[in-house]
């Protein structure tokens, strides 16, 4: 499939995907939004791709925001469908058994700020900003930013943030733990797929297990520890773990087949 909004490119096991309106500083729009569904799908249903790097075209914006001019005279109902399209498809990204890293490069608010935090990890450029400036339109995060940000940083700061509209730096972002690293733009490449390379050489059944044992520590009606239990012995089940403790004991590189 051709897109028009985003640039997907799949190489050693990873999908590159790569929002494609520096113009607009990847603003998101419904076009933005449908189509990333769809990558995140393809992502999903192919066995041969064991995780994603989401980023933003041009060292300006990951993404700056949504696209005010199109959603600006939306009524009650169609505001609601945005919002929960957007919460569909963040959790889907938060809850896929496949990683997806976000690899930040400058203004990343609003929903730019919401996709980010959905993604499992995050690495920042240096010049890289964080915000969730809805308030400032007189409106809130409609994508889970809400949550998600006093999730990562807490309350107290999550609120602040929240209620000023202001911004933060890389360096500040990294002490609050909302993401990984912070780099230079050379290096910020470098180490994403660096990360994203050894995840591609792990038991995707081990990885998937852990993202969504991690999920369940922040969902109120899961029980993350007990879920935790019953997934470890699962995985004594499985080739990849016997492949995985014969290589460790035969001191070789296991050759895990996701079984």
């Amino acid at each position: 499939m051709s897109f028009e909004n985003i640039l997907v490119e799949n190489e050693g096991g990873i999908s590159r995907i790569t929002i494609n309106r520096p113009d607009k500083m990847n603003a998101l729009n419904k076009g933005v939004l449908s189509e990333l569904k769809v990558a995140i799908d393809n992502l999903l249903a192919d066995d041969n791709l064991k995780g994603a790097i989401l980023t933003g075209a041009g060292d300006k914006a990951f993404v700056a925001g949504a696209d005010i001019a199109e959603f600006a005279n939306y009524p009650y109902e169609q505001a609601k469908e945005l919002s929960q399209f957007g919460h569909d498809l963040f959790d889907k990204i938060e809850q896929s058994p496949k990683p997806v890293l976000a690899l930040i490069n400058g203004y990343t608010l609003g929903g730019g700020c919401e996709l980010a935090m959905a993604c499992h990890m995050r690495i920042a450029t240096e010049t890289s900003k964080f915000g969730q400036p809805e308030v400032n339109l007189g409106l809130i995060p409609g994508y889970g930013g809400t949550q998600r940000l006093a999730r990562y940083i807490g309350r107290p700061k999550a609120t602040e943030l929240l209620v000023t509209g202001d911004m933060i730096g890389a360096e500040e972002a990294l002490q609050l733990g909302l993401i990984n690293y912070v780099l230079p733009t050379e290096e910020a490449l470098e180490k994403a797929n660096k990360i994203m390379g050894k995840v591609a050489r792990k038991s995707t059944l081990a990885v998937g297990r852990m993202l969504n044992l991690v999920e369940d520590y922040y969902s109120k009606d899961k029980n993350g520890f007990a879920n935790e239990v019953e997934e470890f012995g699962r995985s004594f089940e499985t080739e990849d773990f016997k492949e995985g403790t014969t290589a460790f004991l035969e001191k070789r590189k296991p050759e895990f087949k996701g079984k």
